[in-house]
């Protein structure tokens, strides 16, 4: 076994206890996720609780098993069947359907196939099609705070958490990996998918959200900088979005006598990924950055969405006047918190905050910040460090 997978292991990932839930529920679970996020290391690790073969789509060896898949599945039917980077093979979806009817049909009705994948549209479209009913999302995030503890916030911030960049010995080598993994994405694995996009051109516009983090974004400035139209803007963005590089996070709406915005917020959304494409290479130098804010708010909002419970959504709020909230969770139940993300052990709240909460009145309000203690300022607000909130969020329903 790899030096590196030795490593992860030690670090318990948040969703091996649900992909088993999973697959005893369902024929086929999706593990999704961006490269390098770990999603190969975790499927072996359930692999070691079931009789198993594992199946790399980008191996010529591994193809030539699958030349007729049907064969090949159907030998193997009493076995978890890990298919890695499915998407490269969307015709085996309609192959999966019919086994997994079958099996149906036989009472095997569970824990057939996990399948592994690092583009999600595509994969989402493809199995959409085919396996509706028969099969499981999950997302693999990069490492966040449960994950890693508490008291490693600030190299969890700075390195991010694709698991070489947190590991490495060194920021030195973390950096280089992080410089590795972008410089892979735009030359080989983004091609690879079929969008015929110049590397340096992709390149310059991740860049450009990086700047611009955590704002809603003038595709018109955007496309006039790098020579391109409106339309190819948004095409590059869904790229990045389809891709798990880049988040949406969208607004807020009800029928309100308010003026709302509706363009949604743009987080790249692994915070060392932001610190290599603006050239922050150690932890001064991020703190004396103009992007440090919005770098720390979408730091906090992976750190949230990767421990999100599943009846739960995430949104921002802002008026035309001014009123805003960072961060709005709203749970199926129709319960609201809002909260406001501030890089300062001393927080103050902005008037916005309050305008905004008398707007949608929320159950409850939280400023999230580097606070050593949780503590309330009023009955109202609560201030809470990361790992103090997200202990609140995993026990919400």
């Amino acid at each position: 076994m790899e030096f590196r997978a030795i490593i992860t292991r030690m670090i318990s990932r948040h969703l091996y206890q649900t992909i088993i839930d999973r697959l005893s529920q369902f024929p086929a679970v999706a593990l999704l996720g961006p490269r390098q996020v770990g999603k190969t290391t975790l499927a072996n690790q359930v692999a070691e609780q079931f009789s198993s073969i594992y199946l790399d789509l980008e191996l010529p060896s591994d193809l030539a098993k699958l030349a007729d898949p049907e064969w090949y599945f159907k030998e193997h039917s009493n076995k978890l069947i890990i298919i890695d980077e499915i998407q490269r093979q969307p015709q085996l979806f309609a192959v999966l359907r019919g086994l997994i009817d079958q099996g149906r049909r036989a009472l095997q009705v569970a824990g057939r196939f996990l399948l592994l994948g690092s583009a999600s549209i595509d994969l989402l479209q493809q199995s959409g099609e085919s396996l509706a009913g028969r099969i499981a999302y999950l997302e693999l995030t990069p490492f966040n705070i449960v994950e890693t503890g508490a008291s490693s916030q600030n190299q969890l911030w700075l390195r991010g958490g694709f698991p070489d960049s947190f590991l490495a010995i060194d920021e030195k080598s973390s950096v280089i990996w992080r410089q590795n993994f972008i410089k892979t994405y735009l030359e080989r694995d983004i091609p690879a998918l079929g969008p015929r996009i110049a590397a340096e051109t992709l390149r310059r516009f991740w860049i450009m959200l990086a700047h611009h983090q955590g704002s809603m974004i003038n595709a018109a400035e955007l496309a006039r900088s790098l020579a391109v139209d409106g339309k190819t803007i948004a095409r590059y963005t869904d790229l990045l979005v389809d891709l798990l590089l880049v988040r949406r996070l969208l607004p807020w709406y009800q029928n309100t006598n308010k003026r709302l915005v509706k363009s949604p917020k743009i987080y790249v959304r692994d915070s060392g990924i932001i610190h290599t494409l603006l050239g922050i290479n150690d932890f001064e130098q991020l703190l004396s950055h103009p992007i440090v804010g919005m770098s720390f708010e979408g730091f906090i909002i992976e750190n949230i969405y990767a421990n999100l419970p599943n009846n739960a959504s995430l949104y921002f709020y802002r008026t035309a006047s001014g009123a805003e909230i960072d961060l709005l969770i709203e749970f199926a139940s129709g319960k609201r918190w809002a909260l406001e993300i501030k890089r300062s052990s001393s927080p103050v709240v902005r008037k916005g905050f309050f305008h905004a909460i008398e707007d949608i009145k929320p159950d409850a309000c939280f400023i999230i910040c580097t606070a050593k203690e949780n503590y309330a300022i009023s009955s109202q607000i609560q201030v809470k460090t990361l790992d103090g909130f997200i202990k609140i969020l995993q026990r919400a329903e």
